[in-house]
């Protein structure tokens, strides 16, 4: 596409597994889904640490059997949450790698790095993935990339979202916005069909992907697309499905070995692998192997599994998927007799039980597999990030209109939770509800922010408060009035006004508790600009060093073709032989250091001013023949 797309903004699907960035090519007036170095449309979400370098990608991923302690996976299951966090809890069993409690029970994951143990933030490792797609999509484009839409599942809460914003941030994005996937999948059916949608049509959004599920309802009519109701699950995907597979072989291991494999990292890196693998063979075919050479004390393992006993062990959640699709249509008040399309997303939707009681639950209706479920969130996120570049020309002139995912409303009397805005609200909203002081002579009022789904407060998320003062000296029971209002961006405002007296005051939720903080952020900034600089150096030696290979093969062909008369003298052949030498010791020596590179360019361009004059002679050569 060139450099006329300079400044041009991105649309990246930030993963739990894999990842994928697109943008809008506005001369063909099209979505370019764009393909990594290795030619792939999405990209690991894996981050590697070795002695020397960091990994990103399918470099990552690739390494992950031999060095699994310091290979880091799921970043997006431990982001905008606590330590504390049962979920995490349950899922550190899994993990190879280590996470510890930090600051404010913020979970902290552990890796070596250049020999030193390092403590990463979850917004770190997805600020490297996010870098990664902003480099790929860079190398496409040919121009530096700065604003982008980055899309999140619709059930994230206000913290994991606002602790996305801040991973793009450390990976020097401008975030735009923060839209949910099943919206972003929307706008990637309804790109196509929305010109024949003269009447409101029901589109029902079914996204089930690595780490997580969401469902949405959408009305789509002419350039509207109006969201009904969302539901989901953070903790519900393909990763979860490989996890039941490995603990079945784990055991089935045990059984065959009488070993216990359970506590060996790479062992089970490597299993997994095989799981995944055969997870998604069982999607085309009705049985399959797992096989992995000398998995524990040089003990193969091989074993099948038939597409029957992968859906024995899972059936349990994807029944609790079906469940979460009538919640939605419940919120949304829709029959589903009234949905016209139910459109596939995420690759684990390719599961053929997960179709089937799909198809069950919707009556037979044939279910809708034309648009890419690994593509269609990073497309509809490009076509959000050019309508919001500022130009509309751009792309069609769509009217989005999102929901709340979450209850929101504040503390009363018992904490129990008082909702002004519930979930599922059209946004932009304001509403307002009514409240009395409790006791008399009250001067003022702590209002309490949260969001949630639970009756008991403790039980919510919660955002933020600020008192009310200005109450007269009167009775219990004197009114006062409070507003919620969240604008298109998802910002919250928060303010009350005591009746009477006209007394205010309001808050703008920023939830900074847990998020990191600014001087943080400043510091991974830094700290990922250190990184890119040194990947940059690593590049730069391994370029240098396969340059001096490739000239030492060269000179020695030279050298070995010159019975075909290339008529070197024999002080040509010395000087040669004494080059390929030097060299040959240089890319022998180990791994140099960083200051070395400076050797290896220079030994670079002096074979390169010694091969020259061999190109002539060998071209002049070729002439006569």
């Amino acid at each position: 596409m060139g450099k006329k797309d300079k400044g041009c903004a991105i649309g990246i699907d930030l993963g739990t597994t894999y990842s994928c960035v697109a943008v809008w090519n506005e001369q063909h007036r099209r979505v370019d889904i764009i393909h990594n170095e290795q030619g792939n449309p999405i990209t690991p979400s894996f981050v590697a640490f070795t002695d020397d370098q960091r990994l990103i990608g399918v470099a990552a991923k690739n390494q992950a059997a031999t060095n699994p302690e310091n290979t880091v996976f799921d970043a997006k299951r431990l982001i905008g949450r606590k330590y504390s966090d049962p979920i995490i809890k349950n899922d550190m069993m899994l993990w190879p790698f280590k996470v510890i409690a930090g600051v404010d029970d913020k979970p902290m994951i552990v890796v070596k790095y250049h020999g030193k143990e390092k403590h990463l933030f979850a917004e770190e490792i997805s600020s490297m993935v996010l870098s990664k797609m902003r480099e790929i999509a860079e190398a496409y484009l040919e121009s530096p990339v700065k604003n982008a839409v980055i899309t999140v599942p619709a059930y994230f809460n206000d913290s994991q979202r606002k602790a996305t914003i801040d991973a793009g941030t450390i990976a020097g994005l401008s975030v735009k916005r923060i839209i949910n996937e099943p919206t972003a999948a929307a706008i990637a059916y309804g790109l196509d069909k929305r010109t024949n949608c003269k009447k409101p049509r029901n589109i029902f959004i079914f996204d089930l992907g690595g780490g997580t599920f969401d469902v949405s309802l959408l009305t789509i009519k002419g350039k509207e697309f109006k969201v009904k109701a969302t539901a989901g699950n953070t903790h519900l995907g393909g990763e979860d499905f490989d996890n039941r597979m490995v603990i079945y072989f784990v055991e089935e291991f045990k059984r065959k070995s009488k070993l216990d494999i359970s506590g060996n990292p790479k062992a089970l890196r490597r299993l997994r692998t095989a799981c995944e693998r055969a997870k998604r063979t069982l999607s085309w075919t009705t049985c399959t192997t797992v096989e992995v050479d000398s998995l524990f004390q040089g003990i193969d393992f091989c074993s099948s599994i038939t597409r029957s006993r992968f859906e024995e062990l899972n059936m349990d959640m994807f029944r609790e998927c079906i469940e979460t699709v009538n919640r939605c249509l419940n919120d949304a008040e829709i029959e589903k007799s009234k949905v016209h399309d139910v459109v596939l997303v995420g690759g684990s939707s390719r599961i053929p039980k997960v179709q089937q009681l799909l198809q069950e639950f919707f009556n037979g209706k044939d279910l809708f597999k034309s648009i890419n479920p690994d593509e269609a969130v990073a497309y509809g996120a490009a076509v959000q990030a050019a309508l919001l570049s500022g130009d509309i020309k751009k792309v069609p002139n769509l009217v989005l209109s999102d929901v709340t995912p979450l209850s929101l409303g504040i503390v009363a009397k018992g904490y129990i939770m008082s909702v002004v805005i519930p979930r599922n609200t059209t946004i932009p909203v304001k509403k307002t509800r009514g409240y009395e002081t409790g006791v008399d002579n009250q001067s003022s009022v702590l209002i309490q922010v949260y969001e949630g789904e639970r009756a008991g407060v403790r039980d919510n998320n919660f955002l933020g408060s600020f008192r009310l003062s200005g109450f007269p000296c009167a009775p219990r029971g004197h009114p006062f009035d409070v507003w919620f209002a969240i604008d298109e961006n998802g910002i919250l405002t928060v303010s009350a006004e005591v009746k009477n007296t006209g007394s205010k005051n309001e808050i703008t939720i920023t939830n900074d508790k847990g998020r990191l903080s600014t001087q943080e952020i400043k510091r991974l900034i830094q700290e990922a600009e250190k990184f890119q600089a040194e990947d940059k150096q690593i590049l730069r030696k391994a370029n240098a060093m396969n340059s001096l290979d490739e000239y030492i093969y060269k000179m020695r062909k030279a050298l070995k073709n010159d019975c075909i008369n290339l008529k070197l003298t024999s002080a040509e052949k010395e000087k040669i032989s004494s080059a390929i030498t030097k060299a040959t010791n240089l890319l022998d020596g180990g791994n140099s250091k960083p200051k070395e590179i400076e050797v290896l360019e220079d030994c670079v361009k002096e074979l390169e001013s010694m091969f020259k004059p061999i190109v002539g002679k060998i071209d002049l050569f070729s002439s006569f023949y």
